[in-house]
């Protein structure tokens, strides 16, 4: 057997390993973990909609939230590791190619390298505050300011504030827009559901897909104000941004159902995880 024989060879057997058992374990940790979170971030907003605002509604303060309850610091363990393997199923998807038509295609590649890099962030955070040696990387507000205040102070640092900004506003209509279409479906295992559990799961689709986008293009708003005013505290975090839908004049309604939403999306996060194509 020649080198090349045996390179392909080797190749194919790692892509096997990439989709099999252990990889399809890792993804559905991976988005259990993601809806846990999803879930006590949605109802710490919607908390702060009924007028507690003892936590704050990120990461950060869902992880509070863990580690004050009993068994805490093992469910953080369980989450960090859960999101480890949402980090690596991205990066098998990276390097092998996602299922689906376009799966190989250089797009889909590189929307999982980032999703891996991403992932592989928030995996560090929560160890890291599951460890004791953290705090969960600190709160999404002050990130927020803090790097755009970094970036502000750079050579053309307002276009580059700006430019994201719009970014990320146009990734949350992205977001939303995907969600109502329902592409999630192409995804999904729906020949495994009955009818009912179909329309269960389009309504945490849907309802928490757009919640996501809605968030993300005001978070993405903010920034662009930051940019524009130059000043770094006009840039929001989530926990801000939520806190930002209760000003409107639709007044804590509004945040409320933007929490029911992101917990909806924490329950559409269990529903991938049982039926998400891998």
């Amino acid at each position: 057997m020649n080198a090349s024989a045996m390179a392909r060879n080797g190749r194919a057997g790692a892509e096997r390993a990439a989709r099999g058992s252990a990889t399809k374990g890792a993804a559905k940790a991976g988005f259990a973990a993601r809806g846990v979170i999803y879930l006590l971030v949605g109802l710490l907003a919607l908390q702060i909609a009924f007028g507690d605002t003892k936590e704050e509604a990120d990461r950060q303060g869902a992880l509070a939230e863990i580690s004050q309850k009993p068994f805490g610091s093992v469910v953080l363990w369980a989450l960090g590791v859960g999101l480890v393997g949402m980090a690596l199923w991205r990066l098998s998807e990276a390097v092998f190619g996602a299922v689906g038509e376009d799966g190989r295609s250089a797009k889909k590649r590189l929307q999982a390298l980032v999703r891996c890099g991403f992932y592989s962030f928030v995996a560090y955070s929560v160890l890291a505050f599951a460890a004791g040696s953290g705090s969960g990387g600190g709160s999404s507000d002050e990130q927020s300011r803090d790097v755009t205040a970094r970036v502000l102070d750079l050579p053309a640092g307002q276009w580059i504030v700006g430019v994201a900004g719009v970014g990320i506003v146009v990734a949350g209509v992205w977001i939303g827009a995907r969600a109502v279409m329902r592409t999630y479906r192409k995804k999904l295992r729906l020949g495994e559901m009955s009818p009912g559990v179909r329309r269960l799961v389009d309504v945490t689709g849907v309802g928490g897909g757009a919640a996501r986008g809605a968030v993300f293009a005001a978070a993405g708003v903010f920034a662009v104000r930051a940019a524009v005013e130059y000043e770094p505290d006009k840039a929001k975090g989530l926990d801000d941004t939520l806190r930002a839908f209760a000003g409107t004049p639709a007044g804590p309604g509004l945040l409320a159902c933007v929490a029911a939403g992101f917990m909806l999306f924490g329950l559409f996060s269990f529903a991938m995880a049982r039926w998400r194509k891998v």
